[in-house]
């Protein structure tokens, strides 16, 4: 039996809780300390590597989107670079927010450049909105067990229901129609844990529908955004995991930012874990209650 990546996130969930950290880092976020006699991309490793340092073992995984870097170009990608190799020296699980959604040659292209090469992650974020063929180039790194995706199916912003919520010919919402066409294509990539290497991007800002779609989409795990900043609550996304597993919560601002709250600058990284921890127990705490 093939060993696939969703096993090791899976146990790592069982660890250390369902904590994903966003490292969407803008230099707007970064204290002036660390800016203090560094370059820009010099900054936002070094940022990135105390907030890795202090929470890596109270967190399931790293999201890293790569936006943040993009925008400030090499100096960005370079410190993109650097921050996914310190992750993966450290044994972390990486989860590049790419979000592609191109076919044929360029998504092979695509498919080359982040799961292979110098900006190598474990997972990536994918559009199916073009077609499942858009996700076909992915699937040959993930027949050999060390990659997986996250496919968007229902996402977090309010103009989901632009396209995402219009009603199909068979009674069903759009962003049913891609789940269920994920599901199939991810039967041929099951975990011993039971989850597929083809995962979901499911945002838990529309709470009503929580435990339909996790009951309805049981191998698919999922990646959550919408806690916290854009305002998903312990409770909410506890409707989306399977006792507490079956998914990971990603935070960015909340926990880079949490040292705004108390003006503690200089222990930047010690409120990351602090809200990691925070988070993690919350949502524990929400799952035993549902």
């Amino acid at each position: 039996m093939t060993n696939y990546i969703i096993d090791k996130l899976y146990n790592r969930v069982e660890e250390r809780g369902v904590v994903c950290v966003g490292l969407d880092t803008a230099l707007s976020y970064i204290p002036d300390h660390i800016k203090e006699g560094r370059t820009d991309s010099e900054a936002i490793f070094e940022f990135n590597k105390q907030i890795i340092d202090a929470t890596w073992d109270v967190s399931a995984c790293f999201k890293v989107q790569i936006a943040y870097y993009e925008a400030l170009g090499l100096e960005g990608l370079i410190a993109y670079k650097k921050t996914l190799d310190y992750l993966r020296d450290k044994g972390e699980i990486i989860i590049a927010d790419i979000k592609r959604g191109d076919i044929a040659a360029t998504a092979t292209m695509y498919a080359k450049a982040h799961f292979d090469g110098d900006f190598e992650a474990d997972f990536i974020t994918l559009s199916p909105y073009m077609g499942m063929d858009s996700i076909e180039p992915y699937l040959p790194y993930l027949e050999k067990g060390s990659k997986g995706v996250f496919s968007l199916v229902r996402t977090s912003n309010p103009g989901a229901e632009d396209i995402e919520y219009l009603d199909t010919t068979g009674d069903k919402k759009v962003y049913e129609v891609v789940a269920d066409k994920i599901t199939e294509m991810g039967k041929n990539y099951t975990g011993s844990c039971g989850y597929t290497a083809i995962g979901g991007v499911i945002g838990c800002t529309h709470v009503e529908e929580g435990k339909k779609i996790r009951s309805n989409y049981s191998n698919m795990f999922f990646l959550i955004p919408g806690y916290g900043a854009q305002g998903g609550k312990a409770e909410d996304v506890a409707l989306y995991l399977n006792n507490g597993n079956g998914g990971v919560v990603n935070s960015s601002r909340g926990i880079l930012l949490a040292y705004k709250k108390e003006n503690r600058e200089k222990e930047f990284a010690l409120c990351a874990r602090e809200e990691a921890i925070k988070m993690r127990d919350a949502i524990r705490e929400a799952v035993k209650n549902i």
